[in-house]
């Protein structure tokens, strides 16, 4: 596991605690916005969508907003038009960073994910600089304390398309698709019995980063951190890795 992979499922645990409740709920509802707006606000037929209210509603968002950010990404809300942008950079170390945002203003935006890359040691890119060092990829993250076997969960994926699955984690088992199969693998793990805490389509790095100066890290992991709580900021991916400690070591202090 990379040591982004690491640092997202450290952070997943505080995420709600480190940010403001009624910012998640933004970022929730721009998700769900974007992906009614692309595929249509019917969740049926609409995987991105499904899955987004899906995540929403494990957070405790109301479905009153729910429902009010599916019409906006229908054009029947009267909202401001949102739409995705792709920041590409180098943080501390050389590490490639990757930056998912849906934003109602690019100019703000932007001008606010360049002096944070700016501040922290990083430089911010142009178009396509790192996108090249990372592979689109389903993730489904599946709950190994809740009716979990192994075996059956690997039967059930792999017929389903998915590639891999790792279980090294001790709380989570990790399974890999393309991002094309991952509604079938989703709902193949679903009947199989066993309980996803996330699934979501993310981008892997093809190769990491070492990072093991303490600075550096603690730069570096600030740097992610500002980003991915930013308003607009979606999801950030870098392809580093790093001792567990020092990610610790810095959601600890």
């Amino acid at each position: 596991m990379s040591g982004h992979s690491k640092w997202a499922t450290i952070k997943r645990t505080k995420a709600v605690v480190d940010q403001k409740r009624g910012v998640v709920y933004a970022k929730m509802a721009r998700e769900i916005i974007v992906a009614a707006k692309l595929g249509g606000p019917d969740p049926a037929g609409n995987f991105r969508l499904r899955t987004a209210i899906e995540r929403a509603k494990a957070e405790g968002v109301p479905n009153d907003n729910i429902e009010r950010a599916i019409e906006k990404g229908a054009g029947t809300g009267g909202a401001d038009s949102v739409e995705e942008l792709t920041y590409e950079g180098y943080g501390p170390g050389g590490v490639a960073v990757l930056v998912k945002c849906a934003t109602d203003n690019r100019n703000r935006t932007a001008g606010d994910i360049r002096s944070y890359f700016s501040k922290y040691g990083g430089n911010l890119g142009d178009t396509g600089c790192v996108n090249w060092m990372f592979k689109e990829r389903g993730e489904l993250q599946i709950d190994k304390e809740s009716n979990y076997d192994e075996d059956s969960l690997l039967t059930a994926a792999s017929d389903a398309g998915a590639d891999d699955l790792l279980t090294e984690e001790s709380e989570e088992a990790l399974v890999i698709c393309s991002s094309d199969k991952m509604e079938k693998v989703k709902e193949a793990i679903e009947k199989s019995g066993h309980k996803i805490i996330s699934a979501e389509v993310n981008m892997s790095p093809l190769s990491t980063v070492s990072v093991q100066d303490a600075d550096i890290a603690k730069q570096l992991l600030k740097l992610l951190d500002v980003l991915e709580n930013h308003d607009d900021v979606q999801h950030v991916f870098a392809n580093f890795d790093m001792d567990e400690k020092l990610m610790q070591e810095f959601m600890s202090n």
